[in-house]
């Protein structure tokens, strides 16, 4: 039997893959960066269907990702079985508080992780975890070389996952397979046929993105750089190839011992625009003479992708959150931090309220912004808001966000003769423009925003008026092309107001949908 995959396998921003195989399950981890809660985790029977089962960065006091910069905070996890446990090593990129590398633990990994054991012995960024087939441990990772401009080298030691100790010399197996290879990152070993082999993205994670390999037949090396390296890139298809910056591969064999690739890369529209960010792909792996070989025939990645599984599906989660739960969905996120001051699930009952913080999104704080990821090209998002600003500066409704200084709000807020309006305001490089306003009546209303392609539209609707559009904004400056970093877009309900902070804002409901026709 045989299931299809539908690239991405797991849309929006879920960058940095790495999965692991327990039995039957597949489990997958991310990078999250400045989002809380942290390093989201999926679980797939078929490598085909994903589904989210909760993050191993969720509670305050686990670690601090307060004042990190858009696009720090948690780069890079690799995830890992062994003796009867999952373990998970990432860095903590720009934390204000205790930074650099470290190590999580859990029997379930939809369970509770344990609190980081950090490792200041472990330089660089991009660790990850190999146990040979002897029970060894060895933990390794990415230094710059110095003064030489993103050069790269990977390093190894032995590691003890149950105390977090290094042990042993400080062992460099490779700094690239090409010639002056910049950022030779993301390494994973692999026991195959005798060899240990050594995957790593090269080249930066934009257009040059690449997966090369070597390998060698003692696991400290030294290690045989493959003559046909890259196995897999995208720059030779030039800039006008619509998937791009492949890369950052994790391999995985089956039970049945097929290997496939989680890997990433960013679906270009509107131009050389990637407003989802870079996107988990899957592709097929075979060996030959020793080396993988990524999709045999392609050698690219493709829209789809045969998988020799049984297909298992889960069920299709619910388009519209009513805010009836004691927590946010796993599919929610905040800035940096909880957010337990931002927002309350309990407060009104069924609905999700949001206080009028002096927060924005500008500022490297946590705002009133639960968001999620924009996962398709076209999409229709729309909330139902009980809001009436009782003061100037106060305002709320939503956000389509990039960064601090690329983003848009249509936000519910006072003008200065004692009326209301909807007002949509566009934040392009740090310079706030008002794109268009409607005067609104008090009381519940219903705010919206659709895309299609690069064109954000967004709408309120008010009884006995209906829906109107207020203004379509250009998204370009929504991309990481234009805005730098390594997110894409996320979206949701938003609220700030004055320095006192008491006021709020109620939503109904929030619903997110693919557009349909």
């Amino acid at each position: 039997m045989t299931v299809t995959a539908n690239n991405p396998v797991l849309p929006g921003c879920f960058p940095d893959p790495s999965v692991c195989r327990v039995g039957q399950d597949y489990y997958l981890a991310s990078s999250s960066f400045a989002y809380f809660p942290g390093i989201p985790l999926h679980h797939s029977r078929d490598l085909v269907h994903w589904r989210p089962i909760g993050h191993a960065v969720d509670r305050a006091g686990q670690l601090d990702l307060g004042g990190v910069r858009a696009s720090g905070g948690l780069y890079a996890p690799t995830l890992r079985h062994a003796a009867g446990r999952f373990h998970l090593v990432c860095t903590l990129v720009d934390g204000l508080g205790t930074s650099g590398n470290f190590l999580l633990s859990a029997d379930d990994p939809a369970g509770k992780w344990s609190d980081p054991v950090w490792l200041p012995e472990a330089p660089g960024f991009d660790p990850s975890l190999f146990f040979d087939d002897d029970g060894s441990g060895y933990l390794l990772g990415t230094r710059e070389i110095p003064g030489t401009g993103g050069r790269t080298e990977i390093w190894m030691r032995g590691f003890d996952v149950a105390t977090g100790a290094l042990a042993g010399p400080d062992r460099v197996l490779f700094r690239g397979a090409l010639l002056d290879a910049r950022w030779a990152e993301g390494p994973h070993l692999y026991r195959h046929d005798g060899w240990y082999v050594l995957l790593l993205a090269e080249g930066g994670t934009e257009y040059e993105h690449a997966v090369t390999v070597a390998r060698s037949r003692q696991v400290d090396g030294p290690y045989e750089n493959h003559p046909g390296n890259p196995v897999l890139t995208h720059r030779h298809l030039g800039l006008g190839y619509p998937l791009s910056g492949a890369g950052h591969a994790d391999l995985v064999q089956t039970p049945g011992g097929d290997w496939y690739a989680l890997l990433l890369a960013s679906r270009m529209y509107g131009g050389r625009h990637a407003n989802l960010g870079r996107e988990t792909h899957l592709a097929r792996v075979e060996w030959e003479q020793g080396w993988p070989v990524f999709n045999p025939g392609e050698g690219r990645l493709t829209e789809q992708a045969e998988v020799a599984l049984p297909a298992h599906p889960w069920p299709a989660p619910d388009p519209v959150d009513h805010f009836d739960a004691e927590v946010l969905d796993d599919g929610w996120n905040t800035l940096r931090a909880p957010g337990t001051g931002a927002y309350s699930l309990a407060e009104r009952p069924g609905h999700l309220r949001l206080r009028l913080l002096p927060r924005t999104l500008s500022e490297q704080s946590t705002p009133a912004f639960v968001c999620r990821r924009q996962q398709h090209i076209d999409f229709a998002a729309e909330t139902a808001l009980d809001f009436t600003p009782g003061a100037p500066g106060e305002a709320a409704g939503l956000a389509v966000l990039q960064s601090p200084g690329h983003h848009v709000t249509v936000l519910v807020t006072a003008t200065g003769d004692g009326g209301t309006v909807v007002r949509v305001t566009e934040r392009n490089a740090g310079t706030e423009t008002v794109r268009g306003e409607l005067p609104v009546r008090s009381g519940p209303l219903r705010l919206g925003v659709r895309a299609k392609g690069q064109d954000y539209t967004f709408s309120c609707t008010q009884s006995p008026d209906g829906a109107r559009d207020i203004a379509t904004v250009d998204g370009r400056f929504l991309s990481s092309q234009v805005a730098g970093g390594f997110t894409g877009v996320y979206l949701g309900p938003y609220a700030t107001g004055p320095a006192d902070g008491t006021g709020h804002a109620d939503y109904d409901w929030f619903r997110y949908a693919p557009a349909s026709g």
